[in-house]
């Protein structure tokens, strides 16, 4: 239509503003396009922030023709004039390798090199990727692949030895798995304010309004009945004759609707899920708290008060500060202000000085070629978190006072007579420690070796320091440990602590565990998921083995149990020093357990007599703000007695926990705020009052989401009384249960819910399967899992291949097994041998199982993000952590690099060993490693082979929907696609996050045809004229044609065991007979009535001419 069209709507009609109109009209037409013109909101913070790198880019843009007239802003063509549709078209790809220059020519992919720069281009995408597979930021932003000028920038200060303390805890007191539950202590995304970021959301949002006109703001039947009349005064403008109709070209054509593929979703399952199959014992969900409509289930849902307002009002400090400091800004440093962080001694020394020291001493893992150690053994100092009573008492007069000491001669005569035993003692006792010598003493390291599972890292790694003091032996030599990705142990190891999982994966080499002559299940009363999976396999070891010994190690409150399921194997009790305790309810529900717990703690020390106080707390976040109200409140009284606030959390550093254990000084009561780390795991001497609030945090499977998350639940009455129990250790003391007696016997189960019951199993069930355990109703769990839960994991295996239609395991499943991750990830290793990708994939499943690797420091966090940019790759937060591994290798595993890139250099070097172990366990599989180069399709297709379970489809702006569970989650602001402008139509992701909303976890832009390809069970491209009915017909057909190969399959397995029987029979009866023509026993009856089938058959035994018939004794059996 003509451009005077639009001056002539405004002088009709008595100059009525037509512009409103036809903006209205032009709306859709606009906002589908608005992702490929609009400027990318980083881009202007960026320009801005960078001074000249912006002016640089807006050059290069103005050079390029990005900046003209709007049809360029959706040109498909490049300068060249060559087309995509061209089979010869190539795409400028990133290049990884800084050995080769981009001048122009060559090898890098075709890039082009401008004043020491990469131009991005456009990402590669597959011959028929859409355009909607593969984002598309503004071409304004900086280039994905920062040069070395650009990493080149001046030394800054470093991570911080508090920070890198937090990130050992990290790693150690994790997950056995790495996962992240979305609580302050896992979350990666912790140091992101949510605030800030919903601040930013929030400008993108009104910047699209303001682009997009007014009419989002107008009801559905206006904004029609508006479109309606430009429709009418358009086709009467034409009709007359006063306006024409013309081309407008193929940009402002709807070609984007044209190639934009949609997918159909199957809700398929595998026969052998059809609901009539049994599974387990326990058909019923176990839900995570008794009653969910009871007082304490609601308190817990709501969370604390006290804790919220803290919360809120911390970040509007923060928000202020940030407004207000001029520090590292073009005027704060005209003015000379300095950050606070600039006097900061405890921060390492920046840039090449600390690298030249550090070089020179040869302490540096930069001077030894990057291969210093992350190991625990070699960084732990001999002392740390020694208490007062340790570094005044010798190692033996230490183990002396231990009260397993005592008692060692009638422990190990016990041992000595049974094959199975419980031992039952009080936190402290010398259970973990003393157990192993006591056996290398007696003399079963010269049989076997001595094993000792812990349900956590940081456990076996410390007690086998411990022992190795002890013992005074080389950590490693004679006293070991092996945890995921480190082993320190070696071949003249003889006590060897390990977590339960490491033990598990090694009964998969050795099913009866031949080279241990004894095991120590230790804190078994946990209830670890994988401690309950190693009871039920050693119950079928001691079957087979008469000769190991199994010692299990449990707390007062559930030995029993232990007991009966061994067949009533005996306990022995470690004699404890224990007093009377006196408990308190509470008289009425308390709704706010923090505050309610701040004001006892007052009334404690105001009021009552001497006797330090210990405080319950769910986690990190409590125990400090508990801390802060008490110290508060306190200041507010006149002369108020000395306390002395110690908070105790597993995050903290051991010289600060190991505080707690020293004694106070005259006159000063200690006030321990613990979380449930002090319930079971260490005691504390002088504890005369406890404060218990009631509530604990739990690991809970989330069905709908498909993830473990961390929810605050009451504790059980097992708990309630452990914890009371801690007041009675150096003389009689009283507990205050913030909670009624009413609640203690209605709202609390009487044991903790085991974590097999409450977790998803799909990594459990695989192992189990991999043991030849065909039926999972025969395996003796302690507490049967739930139905649901077993179906679920069950289903997840066979949408990701390892399970056939039966059930069964295939042979990638098997190969899973090989490797300790998760499936999905161990696909993508397996995968990535037939995408011929493996040096690549490995290196982005070794960054996946390490902490985060971007350092954001409070204090210079948007120095951090600018930082963190030049690393994105648009198509991938997969792709931008192989980035960061590459140019961190093209830099020599400088540390220095590290620190001038806000990168956490431990993490790196952690994901470094990670990848030489998996290496390691491919070439074991012989499976070839390869490269793809610079090829992201092939990467991100491999990636979509194993995350297809976990796609999800764009909704919003930042905001996808979840295509097999339709649950809405979100493209966290730290996600390199967020914010490009355009966001592609279809993502898989690695894991959820809960924080404050469900957040997307590393996130990759994928093709949907790959997704039909790949998870074709679940995804098909929806084709024009697609009807209801044919996908109904299409899952039918697929049903049946599922149906008629599990039973092809079953009636071959059936087969393939009557062959079996037959041979074996036959087998048995030429044995018979040559029994019977030596003379010595007679198989009576027909072949077909002898072996198995020959129940009625009788042994005949020859005494010289008489024969005699034997009865078979019937015994149970197993």
């Amino acid at each position: 239509m003509d451009r005077d069209y639009g001056r002539y709507r405004e002088r009709d009609r008595g100059g009525r503003d037509y512009d409103r109109d036809r903006g209205g009209r032009d709306h859709d037409r606009d906002r589908d396009f608005r992702g490929h013109h609009d400027r990318d909101s980083r881009d202007s913070r960026d320009g801005g922030g960078r001074g000249r790198d912006g002016d640089r880019d807006r050059d290069r843009d103005r050079d390029v023709g990005y900046g003209g007239d709007r049809n360029d802003w959706n040109d498909r063509s490049d300068r060249n004039g060559r087309n995509e549709s061209d089979p010869h078209f190539k795409r400028r790809r990133l290049n990884f390798n800084r050995s080769v220059r981009d001048d122009g020519g060559g090898g890098g992919g075709g890039s082009s090199s401008r004043n020491g720069r990469f131009d991005r281009g456009r990402p590669p995408r597959d011959d028929y990727s859409s355009r909607s597979a593969t984002p598309r930021g503004d071409r304004n932003r900086r280039d994905a692949t920062p040069t070395q000028e650009e990493f080149g920038a001046t030394g800054e200060e470093g991570v911080s030895a508090e920070d890198e303390k937090a990130l050992d805890r990290d790693w150690y007191t994790g997950d056995e798995f790495g996962h992240t539950f979305g609580d302050e202590d896992h979350n990666p995304f912790g140091s992101y304010d949510d605030t800030s970021w919903a601040d930013k959301e929030r400008q993108e949002q009104q910047m699209l309004e303001k682009k997009t006109g007014r009419f989002d703001r107008v009801n559905p039947r206006t904004l029609q009945k508006q479109k309606d009349v430009d429709a009418w005064e358009t086709n009467r403008m034409l009709t007359s004759g006063v306006a024409q109709r013309r081309d407008m070209g193929a940009d402002f054509g709807d070609d984007e609707e044209a190639t934009r593929v949609h997918l159909l979703v199957h809700n398929l399952r595998p026969p052998f899920l059809d609901g009539k199959t049994i599974f387990t014992k326990q058909l019923e969900p176990v839900p995570a708290v008794r009653d969910f409509q009871s007082d304490m289930a609601v308190f817990s849902r709501k969370g604390s008060k006290v804790v919220r307002e803290r919360r809120q009002q911390r970040e509007r400090q923060r928000a202020a500060k940030d407004a207000t400091n001029a520090a590292g800004t073009t005027l704060g440093n005209l003015m000379g202000v300095r950050g606070d962080n600039d006097d900061d001694s405890a921060l390492p020394l920046a840039g090449e000085e600390e690298e030249a020291k550090k070089s020179k001493s040869g302490a540096h893992p930069d001077a030894a070629g990057a291969k210093g150690s992350n190991k625990f053994a070699e960084h732990m100092k001999k002392n740390e978190g020694a208490s007062s009573f340790s570094q005044s008492k010798s190692l033996r007069e230490q183990r002396e006072y231990l009260p397993a000491f005592a008692v060692r001669e009638d422990l190990m005569r016990v041992i000595r007579d049974n094959q199975v035993i419980i031992v039952v003692g009080e936190t402290g006792s010398g259970k973990t420690t003393q157990l192993t010598q006591f056996l290398y003493e007696d003399g079963y390291g010269h049989v076997g070796m001595i094993g000792c599972t812990q349900p956590r890292r940081v456990a076996a790694m410390s007690v086998a320091k411990r022992v190795s003091e002890e013992m005074e032996v080389k950590l490693g030599s004679t006293v070991g440990y092996a945890i995921r990705f480190e082993d320190c142990t070696s071949k003249d190891t003889v006590i060897k602590y390990v977590t339960d999982g490491v033990l598990l994966r090694e009964s998969l080499n050795e099913p009866d565990l031949d080279r241990y002559s004894c095991i120590i299940m230790d804190e078994a009363h946990e209830r670890a998921l994988n401690t309950d999976v190693l009871l039920g396999l050693f119950k079928k070891i001691l079957q087979r083995r008469r000769d190991i010994k199994l010692i299990v190690t449990s707390a007062t409150m559930n030995s029993k149990r232990f007991a009966d399921f061994f067949g009533g194997a005996p306990e022995f009790v470690i004699p404890g020093r224990t007093f009377p305790v006196d408990v308190m309810f509470h008289r009425t529900p308390v709704e706010d357990y923090v505050d309610q717990a701040v004001q006892q703690v007052l009334a404690i020390h105001v009021s009552m007599g001497p006797g330090d106080i210990l405080v319950f707390m769910t986690g990190q976040e409590d125990v400090e703000v508990t801390c802060e109200l008490v110290r508060e409140r306190l200041d507010t009284l006149k002369d108020p007695p000395k306390l002395s606030i110690l908070p105790m959390y597993s995050q903290m550093p051991a010289d600060l926990q190991a505080k707690i254990f020293d004694k106070a000084a005259p006159g000063v009561r200690k006030c321990i705020v613990a979380t449930n780390i002090a319930e079971t795991s260490l005691t504390v001497d002088g504890i005369m009052y406890v404060v218990d609030p009631g509530y604990s945090k739990l690991k809970v499977y989330n069905p709908r989401m498909g993830m473990d998350t961390l929810q605050i639940t009451p504790i059980s009455q097992a708990n309630s009384s452990q914890r009371s129990g801690r007041a009675g250790r150096t003389g009689p003391g009283k507990a205050f249960r913030l909670f009624t007696e009413k609640a203690f016997k209605d709202e609390l189960y009487l044991q903790t819910i085991p974590e097999i019951q409450r977790t998803n199993l799909s990594n459990t069930i695989l192992l189990i399967k991999s043991l030849g355990v065909k039926d999972l109703l025969d395996f003796d769990f302690m507490d049967p899992p739930p139905q649901d839960t077993i179906t679920t994991s069950l289903f997840d295996l066979w949408a990701l291949g390892s399970l056939d239609n039966l059930g069964e395991l295939t042979s990638l499943g098997r190969k899973m097994n090989a490797f300790p991750m998760d499936p999905p990830l161990a696909k993508l290793l397996i995968m990535a041998e037939t995408y011929r990708c493996s040096e690549e994939m490995v290196t982005i499943v070794s960054m996946l199982s390490v902490p985060n690797v971007f350092y954001r420091p409070k204090e210079r966090q948007e120095e951090s993000d600018a930082a963190r940019e030049k690393f994105f790759v648009p198509e991938s937060d997969h792709l931008t952590y192989l980035h960061v591994y590459t140019q961190w290798k093209a830099n020599g595993y400088l540390d220095s690099w590290c620190t001038r890139h806000f990168l956490h250099a431990k993490s790196l070097r952690r994901a470094k060993e990670v990848r030489e172990q998996l290496v390691d366990i491919m070439k074991m599989q012989k499976m070839p490693m390869t490269s793809c180069g610079t090829d992201w399709d092939v990467l991100r297709k491999c990636i979509c082979s194993g995350y297809y379970h976990q796609a999800a489809k764009v909704r919003g702006i930042g905001e996808y929907i979840n295509l097999r569970t339709s649950v809405t989650v979100q493209l966290h602001p730290t996600s390199a696609l967020y914010g490009l402008g355009f966001l592609p139509d279809y993502v898989v992701y690695h894991e959820l996050i809960l924080t404050s909303k469900e957040y997307m976890s590393t996130v990759t832009a994928v093709d949907p045809r790959w997704l039909a390809e790949l998870g074709g069970v679940f995804y098909s491209v929806k084709e024009k004229g697609y009807s209801a009915r044919e996908k109904r017909v299409i899952e039918t057909d697929f049903n049946r044609r599922m149906e008629i190969e599990s039973q092809m399959a079953r009636d071959k397995l059936r087969q393939d065991e009557q062959r079996r029987a037959e041979a074996e029979r036959e087998a048995r009866a030429v044995q018979q007979s040559a029994d019977a023509g030596s003379g010595t026993i007679i198989g009576g009856g027909s072949g077909a009535h002898s072996g198995a089938g020959g129940a009625a058959a009788k042994k005949i035994v020859v005494h010289g001419a008489v024969r005699k018939p034997v009865a078979k004794k019937r015994g149970r059996g197993f």
